[in-house]
């Protein structure tokens, strides 16, 4: 086996597992019996930690945003951002158990928007909004030191290497299907699959499940290799960091003065593929093939759109069967058709609670309506998402020295080692 092979295969089993994931929603048959004198613990849940705690959390994120900034942009220190992933892994992984954190918390900001009868907690919408005001300032700081499953990857992220950009391309467009369906699923009222599916908070609580363990092993192991695969092939909230990044008014720069053009930070300097080349050499392009090329892909985008919406209307049963209503009366039918018993915990609630099968089999169809009107607008969101990524591949700024693509771009701080003005000013 090719040592250049080893990345992908390991990619490709990191994919393929994330598929076995959804096998924990599958209630274990037949029930396990237990002797009559079984005794139920007192405590099945966590005790709740003190409110107080939730303001100190905000207050650690802000001072660890701002540090993280000034070790960044101002300082330039590669090692000051490490040690800030050391201890955001502490504080914001194993100490705080990975909750609430920014990413999960776009579950939280989706089911309030959409349902009157949950109050997002402050604390949840503080998460969400405050790394995001800070990629609008400042690029994606957040991701630099003091997202802690972010830190986890850049902390085993030894031998790095690059993808080629066709595959790179087609695995940074699953984020914003994941983000599509995290919106989805949490607006429905139906799952929060971003904390079901997060690889690393059962490591920060010592409770994963066996799956879980090996997704996240898995992602640790692949990012020996490919540096946070995470962060840019699932990372939902990493799509909304992107986008705001784009627009920062002060961002990291390669260089700490003006750019010589050496291109020794051309190679390996980035993992992520995020630094703009220099192009003033190379020829100009025909402008009427590059207007023509800009409006067909413009054009294409509402074709996109379109198709996104009923390819997610027609998928939308599929999507609500993901919703504990439509899960119970599918088992409860299929009781009624087959005769065998229905012996999961719903089902068993559900027998007890007094509820008739009519009104769960309306309840039913109202959620799968209610999928029916929403899966299309995810539809609309990726298609566009789609179209807008091929018509920023037609517009060409002319760059007159290397820069990181803001969007893109970390913030990690690799590719200071490699410029020759900002090794001689160290040494100063």
């Amino acid at each position: 086996m090719k040592k250049n092979n080893i990345p992908y295969i390991l990619l490709f089993i990191m994919l393929v597992w994330h598929t076995v994931l959804y096998a924990q929603d599958i209630e274990r048959f037949p029930r396990p019996e237990f002797e009559t004198d079984y005794v139920y613990p007192e405590e099945q849940l966590p005790l709740q930690r003190p409110q107080v705690w939730e303001y100190i959390d905000v207050a650690v994120l802000i001072a660890a945003l701002s540090l993280t900034t000034w070790l960044a942009l101002k300082r330039r220190s590669r090692q000051g951002l490490i040690w800030m992933s050391v201890f955001s892994l502490a504080y914001f992984g194993f100490f705080r158990e990975g909750c609430i954190c920014a990413v999960g918390s776009v579950q939280n900001v989706s089911l309030a928007l959409f349902n009157s009868s949950y109050t997002i907690p402050l604390t949840a919408l503080l998460f969400f909004l405050i790394p995001l005001v800070f990629a609008l300032l400042y690029g994606r700081v957040f991701c630099a030191g003091v997202c802690p499953l972010g830190a986890v990857q850049e902390l085993t992220g030894f031998k790095p290497v690059k993808l080629p950009k066709a595959v790179e391309a087609v695995m940074a467009a699953i984020p914003f299907i994941y983000l599509g369906l995290a919106v989805l699923l949490a607006a429905m009222e139906s799952q929060f699959i971003i904390c079901k599916y997060d690889p690393f908070v059962g490591f920060f609580r010592l409770d994963a499940p066996h799956t879980m363990i090996i997704f996240g092993v898995l992602l640790i192991i692949a990012g020996i290799f490919i540096n946070r695969p995470y962060c840019r092939y699932l990372c939902p909230y990493g799509v909304l960091l992107n986008i705001f990044s784009r627009f920062a008014g002060k961002h990291l720069t390669i260089t700490p003065a003006e750019c010589t053009n050496c291109r020794l930070c051309e190679e390996d300097a980035c993992p992520y593929d995020a630094i703009l080349p220099s192009n003033t050499d190379q020829p100009k392009e025909d402008t009427v093939k590059a207007r023509r090329r800009f409006y067909t892909y413009l054009l294409l985008i509402p074709l996109f759109a379109a198709a996104g919406g009923i390819i997610l209307y027609n998928t939308a049963p599929v999507l609500a069967g993901l919703h504990r209503d439509v899960k119970l009366a599918k088992e409860i039918r299929a009781e009624n058709n087959t005769g065998v018993e229905a012996v999961s915990l719903a089902a068993t609630a559900f027998k007890e609670s007094g509820e008739t099968e009519e009104e769960l089999f309306v309840s039913e169809l109202t959620v799968i309506r209610r999928f029916r009107k929403a899966s299309p607008w995810v539809g609309i969101f990726l298609g566009i998402s789609l179209g807008a990524g091929l018509l920023g591949m037609t517009t060409r700024k002319r760059r007159s020295e290397y820069k990181p693509h803001q969007g893109k771009c970390y913030s990690c701080g690799r590719c200071f080692k490699y410029c020759p003005v900002e090794v001689k000013k160290q040494v100063k």
